[in-house]
């Protein structure tokens, strides 16, 4: 039997239930939209939107800026920093997304908008920053606690984007989110724990990763946050490092370096995350720097999005994801919530 079809097994590894937090994420988008939509607050001549967060909180707000790609009528910018950018004034939704409210860098960017003049909306559990906002007199949208702040990726972009749509900055994403949510559905059916190894994407990846380096490339404006979100995965669930890179970009300069040294690269599994709102000149690309790579690493896997829209697209490559970091920390025969590590610099910071 494959480890990963050894269900006792997986139950006693994952404590805290990590596996049961991603099955039931259609679930959390659903409450999150529910929440969003008894959400109104007022703003005035908005020229442009800034998400301050960290981690899951600035990838689903980095979701919402791919999602509407060519249709959001100004500027969207995503910040992880202590700063802001200088263009932050009265013309600015700022919206400070913290799943914990005590995200210090996330906290530093809601003085410095505030001081700016910024028309400001909270997204949190609780914490310093519902503390502020309350006091300040801004919006707070509170969501649920008690899941891993990268867990909560549905809470996070739900509520981000039903924010623009309350601020009119873009049309009712409410019917997509609703087919990304039953897309997800259909989804889980084929990766969740007790579907077998033989038939299960997520659980062959995660396979293919352990005891290598996963190498996830995603695209510009289609996948590319995809990406990024399958390596912190990797990092926080699987307690393994992992390394993604977006085209066309890395065809300028990556693509030339696997030569050396050759007894690593045999480590390096790829992913290309594909989707069909990609560039055609992209596919070719892609291609072609398949047929470059596939004698110098161990594997290629090619995993295609799945869903009518593009929200449906994007969410289902970021299941597959999860699911797979998931797996591979119970491969290596470690619980996938804990962050230990994190937690060590949180506290060394605060001293």
């Amino acid at each position: 039997m494959n480890k990963l079809d050894d269900l006792d097994r997986l139950s006693k590894l994952d404590k805290e239930d990590m596996l049961d937090a991603v099955y039931h994420l259609p679930e959390q988008m659903e409450e999150a939209l529910s929440i969003s939509e008894k959400f109104n607050f007022a703003v005035s001549n908005v020229k442009n939107v800034v998400i301050s967060g960290m981690g899951g909180s600035a990838i689903g707000g980095d979701l919402v800026r791919v999602y509407l790609t060519g249709t959001a009528p100004v500027p969207i910018t995503v910040i992880r920093s202590y700063d802001v950018p200088a263009f932050v004034d009265g013309g600015t939704l700022f919206i400070t997304s913290s799943y914990s409210g005590n995200t210090e860098e996330t906290l530093s960017t809601y003085y410095e908008a505030k001081e700016k003049g910024a028309q400001i909306i909270a997204i949190t559990t609780g914490g310093k920053l519902k503390e502020l906002a309350d006091s300040d007199g801004y919006p707070v949208l509170t969501i649920p606690a008690g899941y891993q702040p990268r867990a909560a990726i549905g809470l996070s972009f739900v509520t981000i984007i039903m924010s623009l749509y309350k601020a009119g900055i873009t049309d009712d994403p409410s019917d997509d989110i609703r087919d990304a949510e039953d897309t997800l559905r259909d989804i889980r059916e084929q990766l969740k724990p007790d579907v077998k190894f033989e038939d299960n994407t997520a659980k062959q990846l995660a396979d293919d990763f352990c005891g290598r380096l996963p190498i996830i490339y995603g695209s510009t404006g289609t996948t590319e946050i995809v990406a990024q979100r399958w390596k912190g995965q990797m990092s926080e669930n699987g307690k393994a490092l992992a390394y993604y890179n977006v085209f066309s970009e890395l065809n300028h300069n990556e693509v030339v370096g696997f030569e050396f040294p050759q007894d690593l690269l045999k480590k390096f599994v790829f992913v290309y995350l594909e989707d069909n709102e990609d560039n055609p000149r992209i596919k070719k690309r892609m291609e072609i720097t398949k047929e470059i790579t596939e004698d110098a690493v161990y594997k290629i896997n090619e995993v295609q999005a799945a869903g009518g829209n593009r929200l449906s697209r994007l969410f289902s490559l970021i299941y597959i994801g999860d699911y797979s970091s998931v797996y591979l920390a119970l491969l290596y025969g470690t619980d996938p919530s804990p962050v230990k590590k994190i937690d060590y610099l949180k506290n060394q910071l605060a001293k």
